[in-house]
């Protein structure tokens, strides 16, 4: 063991590195769950107080336009945004924003990950850490979310898409 920020750096890269793959190991899972859900019932929701599947959707693609902000600029503020009315809006962005967070991530390195983030909520400084908690934090909440939307696409008339394994629509690869 190593006090803390004492680490080789070898053993500082390969963290980062790990940290990547596992990241994109997971990102690889959203598209498919979002893309399960059936566009023209986007409106569905299990309960009133409960958030639709287009909200759902358009938190994932926010969180991921959220990581791509932090990674660019080092910060990154927080503020409602009402979805677009048009499920294939939705769609597109949360596409464009993965696939645009899944190439910054891949160039992260041991330097970028320790950089210094800010999180603003509605303008106001909420927190400062570094890049890599940050990315970490959402990249969690945006596993809460997709496990939520998982159990909207069956509801909706979609097929459950294997994420750790088979489901009962998906046998998995």
């Amino acid at each position: 063991m190593h006090p803390a920020g004492s680490q080789p750096k070898e053993e500082r890269d390969d963290r980062a590195r790990i940290s990547r793959k596992q990241a994109q190991s997971g990102i690889l899972d959203f598209p498919e769950s979002a893309e399960s859900a059936s566009p023209e019932r986007f409106d569905y929701r299990p309960h009133e107080r409960s958030p639709s599947a287009a909200e759902i959707v358009w938190t994932l693609t926010r969180e991921a336009k959220a990581c791509c902000e932090l990674i660019d600029s080092g910060q990154v503020n927080w503020a409602p945004q009402p979805a677009p009315a048009d499920p294939q809006a939705i769609l597109s962005a949360f596409q464009t924003q993965y696939a645009a967070l899944d190439e910054r991530i891949d160039r992260l390195n041991e330097s970028t990950w320790q950089n210094k983030t800010k999180l603003f909520i509605d303008g106001q400084l909420f927190r400062e850490a570094p890049l890599g908690e940050f990315l970490w934090y959402l990249f969690f909440d945006a596993i809460h979310h997709r496990g939520q939307l998982s159990t909207y696409i069956r509801p909706m008339g979609g097929q459950v898409p294997s994420i750790y394994g088979p489901s009962g629509d998906d046998p998995g690869s």
